[in-house]
Protein backbone atom coordinates (compact mmCIF):
# COMPACT_ATOMS: atom_id res chain seq x y z
CA UNK A 1 0.00 0.00 0.00
CA UNK A 2 1.42 3.79 -0.39
CA UNK A 3 0.84 6.45 1.12
CA UNK A 4 -0.43 10.05 0.22
CA UNK A 5 -0.85 13.35 1.50
CA UNK A 6 -4.53 14.66 0.37
CA UNK A 7 -4.96 18.37 1.11
CA UNK A 8 -8.87 19.18 1.35
CA UNK A 9 -11.19 22.58 1.27
CA UNK A 10 -14.51 22.68 2.45
CA UNK A 11 -17.30 24.38 0.68
CA UNK A 12 -19.02 27.09 2.94
CA UNK A 13 -22.08 24.45 3.63
CA UNK A 14 -19.70 21.89 4.43
CA UNK A 15 -17.99 24.51 6.91
CA UNK A 16 -21.82 24.65 8.34
CA UNK A 17 -22.18 20.91 8.09
CA UNK A 18 -18.91 20.88 10.34
CA UNK A 19 -19.62 22.87 12.61
CA UNK A 20 -23.45 21.70 13.50
CA UNK A 21 -22.21 18.04 13.19
CA UNK A 22 -18.51 17.57 14.17
CA UNK A 23 -18.89 13.72 13.97
CA UNK A 24 -19.92 14.34 9.97
CA UNK A 25 -15.98 14.03 9.86
CA UNK A 26 -15.47 10.60 10.46
CA UNK A 27 -18.38 9.79 8.62
CA UNK A 28 -16.70 10.80 5.47
CA UNK A 29 -13.77 8.80 6.64
CA UNK A 30 -16.06 5.80 6.45
CA UNK A 31 -16.95 6.94 3.08
CA UNK A 32 -13.29 7.39 2.01
CA UNK A 33 -12.68 3.81 3.32
CA UNK A 34 -15.69 2.26 1.25
CA UNK A 35 -13.64 3.54 -1.87
CA UNK A 36 -10.33 1.75 -0.94
CA UNK A 37 -8.87 4.51 1.29
CA UNK A 38 -7.79 4.15 5.00
CA UNK A 39 -7.38 7.83 6.47
CA UNK A 40 -4.03 7.70 8.49
CA UNK A 41 -4.04 10.89 10.19
CA UNK A 42 -5.70 14.14 9.61
CA UNK A 43 -5.32 17.21 11.25
CA UNK A 44 -7.59 20.59 10.66
CA UNK A 45 -5.64 23.19 9.63
CA UNK A 46 -5.38 27.07 9.12
CA UNK A 47 -4.70 28.94 5.89
CA UNK A 48 -5.12 27.46 2.30
CA UNK A 49 -6.51 24.23 3.07
CA UNK A 50 -9.13 22.86 5.36
CA UNK A 51 -7.88 19.63 5.83
CA UNK A 52 -4.65 17.59 5.55
CA UNK A 53 -4.91 14.00 5.69
CA UNK A 54 -2.29 11.37 5.87
CA UNK A 55 -4.31 8.15 3.71
CA UNK A 56 -3.22 4.79 2.39
CA UNK A 57 -4.20 3.52 -0.76
CA UNK A 58 -3.34 0.44 -3.40
CA UNK A 59 -2.59 2.48 -6.24
CA UNK A 60 -2.61 6.33 -7.83
CA UNK A 61 -6.53 5.07 -9.70
CA UNK A 62 -7.65 4.49 -6.29
CA UNK A 63 -6.86 7.67 -4.97
CA UNK A 64 -7.54 9.55 -8.16
CA UNK A 65 -11.50 8.15 -7.18
CA UNK A 66 -11.57 10.00 -4.04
Amino acid sequence: MSHFIMLTNLTPDGVKTVKNNPGRIQEVNKEVEQLGVKVLNQWATLGRYDFVSVVEAPDEVTMAKV
